[in-house]
Order: C-alpha cells, then sequence, then structure tokens
C-alpha cells in the first residue's frame, strides 16, 4: 500500500442521488418537480453534472432491492432504477466526480461485483466507490428467493465476500504492463494470475480479466451501523457514512472506529467518517422555512402533529396546526432524553412558533438535519468538522430541484471563501478526492477472518 500524499480538501464532501425528487415526501408533488425524474436518465445526468460543476467529492446511491414506500403517498426514497446501470451511464457524461454505488454482499457473487465495479472504475478514469452492506430485510431476501439468514452468518458472507472481491482486483496487477505492439505481447501473465480463494459461503477461482483502473481498484465505503459493521468496517473500509445526530455523538463514533482500526493494524483517522446531513435551504432561513412549509403543505399533517405532540409531551389538535402553543402548555414542556429534537421544539415554541412553523424546521427526521441559510449550513459544518466530529458530510436535499442550486451556487463557494474546500478538484480519482491510500488487492496488513 503506498502512502496517499496528494492534498485534499479540509472539508469532504458528498451528495445523495438516491432521492429522485428529495427526501422530502412531497418534494414529488410541487410543479417545478420533473414528472420522471426517477426514469429520466437525462434529469439523473444532469443532477451529477450539477454536483460535478459544484467540484463535489462523489454522488451516492443508496439502494434497496425491494419495493419499501405505499407509492400512493409519495416516491420511491433511498432508491434508484438500479446504480450499477446508472453509473455506468453517468460515468461518460461526468469526468472529475466520484460515482458510489451500494451492493449488497448477501446476494451479489464475489466474481459479479468485482467484474462490475472494476469495469465502471475503468470506464470512469477511477472514479468508484463501493458502499458494501449485507441486507437485512425480509422483503429483500423474499425477491431472491432465500430465507433471512442470521447475523452471524450474513456477516460471514459479508467478510468473504469483500475479501474475495478485493483478492481479485489484486489478481491483474500494473507489473502486467500495457499491450506492446512491438513485442507482440498484449500482457505480462506472470502478473495475471489466480487466486483459488474458497469461503464457507462464496468462491472465486480467478483471476479478474479486467486491469486495474487510475486508483487501483474501487474505494470502499461501509456504514457506521451494528457493532458486526463496525468491525468489518474497521478491516475493509476507506470512508464510513454515518448518521451521528449532534457532535459529541460523532466523536464517539470516531473514537470507536479509530480505536477498532488501531486493533486490526491500521492507522488513527486512516477511515473517514461522512455524516449524513439532511438540507433545506434558502436565501435566508425564513425563505428556507417558508419552502418547507410549501412542501409539507402537499401532505397530510396529521401523523406529523402526532409525532411533534409525542416529542412535546402533550396533546395536540390538529386544529392547532396554526396556532402558537399556550402559557400553560410551554410551561409543561421537559426535554425527552430520547427524543434529541425536543430541546430545539421547545425553543422554538417558547418563541410563539406555530406547529405548522415548528414542523417545518424537519425535527421529526431520524437524522442530522439544518433548515436554513448558505451561512448556517456552512457553520454548521464547519463547527462538526472543527470540533473533530467528522472529516465530511453526505448531503440529503429535501428538494432536489429548489436546493441543489442553492447548494451550487452559494454554499459551496462560501466553503471555498472559509479555506473549507478547494476551488477545483485537486485530483482525478475518487482516491485524490478523498485522501485515501492507493490499494491493489488485499490490504496486507490486517488480520483477516
Amino acid at each position: 500500500m503506498k502512502t496517499h500524499s496528494k492534498p485534499t480538501h479540509k472539508l469532504l464532501l458528498g451528495i445523495s442521488n438516491s432521492e429522485s425528487y428529495g427526501f422530502h415526501p412531497a418534494a414529488w408533488r410541487l410543479p417545478s418537480a420533473p414528472d420522471n425524474a426517477f426514469t429520466d436518465i437525462d434529469v439523473i445526468i444532469k443532477k451529477a453534472q450539477m454536483a460535478e460543476q459544484g467540484g463535489l467529492d462523489y454522488i451516492f446511491y443508496g439502494d434497496r432491492v425491494f419495493l419499501h414506500e405505499d407509492l400512493n403517498e409519495r416516491s420511491p426514497l433511498f432508491a434508484s432504477i438500479e446504480p450499477m446501470v446508472l453509473l455506468s451511464a453517468i460515468a461518460p457524461a461526468t469526468k472529475r466526480i466520484g460515482l458510489v454505488t451500494s451492493a449488497s454482499t448477501s446476494f451479489n457473487e464475489p466474481y459479479t461485483l468485482a467484474r462490475q465495479l472494476r469495469a465502471i472504475d475503468v470506464i470512469s478514469g477511477g472514479r468508484v466507490g463501493w458502499n458494501a452492506i449485507p441486507s437485512y430485510e425480509p422483503q429483500a431476501f423474499a425477491n431472491y428467493g432465500k430465507p433471512v439468514p442470521s447475523s452471524d452468518k450474513k456477516y460471514e458472507r459479508l467478510h468473504e465476500s469483500v475479501q474475495i472481491t478485493q483478492a481479485l482486483w489484486g489478481s491483474w496487477q500494473k507489473e502486467a504492463g500495457e499491450p506492446d505492439k512491438a513485442s507482440g505481447r498484449f500482457a505480462d501473465m506472470r502478473y495475471i494470475q489466480p487466486i483459488n480463494l474458497q469461503g464457507k459461503q462464496v468462491g472465486s477461482y480467478g483471476p479478474l480479466q479486467i486491469p486495474p483502473s487510475k486508483q487501483g481498484q474501487p474505494v470502499i465505503f461501509m456504514p457506521f451501523a451494528s457493532g458486526k459493521s463496525i468491525e468489518a468496517a474497521a478491516l475493509y473500509a476507506n470512508a464510513m457514512v454515518a448518521m451521528p445526530s449532534n457532535i459529541a455523538e460523532g466523536k464517539q463514533q470516531i473514537a470507536i472506529m479509530n480505536d477498532m482500526a488501531k486493533q486490526v493494524g491500521r492507522e488513527v483517522n486512516e477511515i473517514k467518517l461522512l455524516a449524513f446531513l439532511n438540507l433545506s435551504l434558502g436565501d435566508t432561513e425564513e425563505d428556507a422555512v417558508a419552502h418547507r412549509m410549501t412542501l409539507d403543505s402537499q401532505m397530510g399533517m396529521d401523523w406529523i402533529m402526532g409525532h411533534l405532540a409525542v416529542v412535546l409531551g402533550i396533546n395536540l389538535d390538529p386544529s392547532q396546526i396554526d396556532t402558537p402553543l399556550t402559557e400553560t402548555q410551554i410551561a409543561s414542556l421537559r426535554p425527552r432524553l430520547r427524543t434529541p429534537q425536543s430541546h430545539k421544539v421547545i425553543e422554538l415554541a417558547k418563541q410563539g412558533k406555530t406547529p405548522r412553523q415548528i414542523l417545518a424546521y424537519g425535527l421529526y427526521e431520524p437524522m442530522l438535519n439544518l433548515i436554513g441559510s448558505p451561512s448556517q449550513a456552512v457553520d454548521m459544518m464547519q463547527e462538526w468538522l472543527e470540533q473533530g466530529a467528522c472529516q465530511g458530510f453526505t448531503l440529503i436535499l429535501n428538494d432536489n430541484q429548489h436546493d441543489l442550486p442553492i447548494l451550487i451556487e452559494q454554499v459551496i463557494p462560501m466553503l471555498r471563501e472559509r479555506g473549507l474546500r478547494a476551488d477545483d478538484y485537486l485530483g482525478e480519482t475518487l482516491r485524490d478526492h478523498l485522501g485515501v491510500d492507493e490499494q491493489l488487492g488485499l490490504d496486507s496488513r490486517i488480520v483477516r477472518k
């Protein structure tokens, strides 16, 4: 493994494109929303190109292999029509931005994973990342005609799959060389060798029939989730996508990750923690809240009011949605230990905000979020970075059509003014963008399971 020495941005930044219209359930209903954003490849490519114009490090495609949402009410969430296929279309339409896709180890064979990801990595010039995940949903296993395995079996297959996939990537070494017409040798077969690995669940003989990309092999992303997930990430991940709800939690997750990485022979902060951040943007905070209320107005409010009542610990009648809480109600409010948003909710209620206005701050969402101006978004990201709570963010926009232009035209320039982002890409590959060490094949430092 070669140590990465190229300069990188102080704040790493990617964007989730898994949500065709945006994370908000009603984003697809606005007049400005493209009618077929879920399936229109031109719309999908245009979003990727806009993200690249902003100099973002990567676009991220989460994926589900089953229909999760009730489409009577909303568009599909955290899913695409098929991410590998999409990336093969996006790759030639972009030049620098990283392309990260989820692909489950529960259903894909290592040879297929290695071949497909390597192919897109070569086509894109070394810009691919693989979010290596096991599946857990019964619906997903049902779609592949399989029973849900035990947690031990699920992660046994993940470990075998990642190791064999990486071994296949290393089965064609750079020393095999380029085609040489003068000598008549296309490649030196001494450096293209079988791996002949067989685990308890998966195996492959090899070698892979595709040469390395400019970055050697794809960057490995993994989620910060269960103990078994973190253990796997400590062994294989270059970056972790995580959902800390506050700075203290982010710092704790980094400490856990660093401790586990050191135990298997890796360096401190070698694995980048990239927090999910849900954004609703406006020129001012008032504009952002107003747009969020426009989105909320497109859907029934009763269920959200019910959630707010739980957070506040009081009864709320839906007819009171535009009426500030009474002094008696406010006096009875207490923060709830298991609901971090309750502090912000109480603060807004004391300011005289109505339930509709409080809800427009997205306080019922399961992840870190901000509804506000570009400067507020930049302040928040800078604070998290300087406090050591993450190395960067994967941004999720509530309304792509509205929020993406503000992100590119206002937030990114402000990050650059503060020295948190360079004026342009600092390299060609995803490893360059993230400051990740070069790798081809298995990491020789790691004691593998």
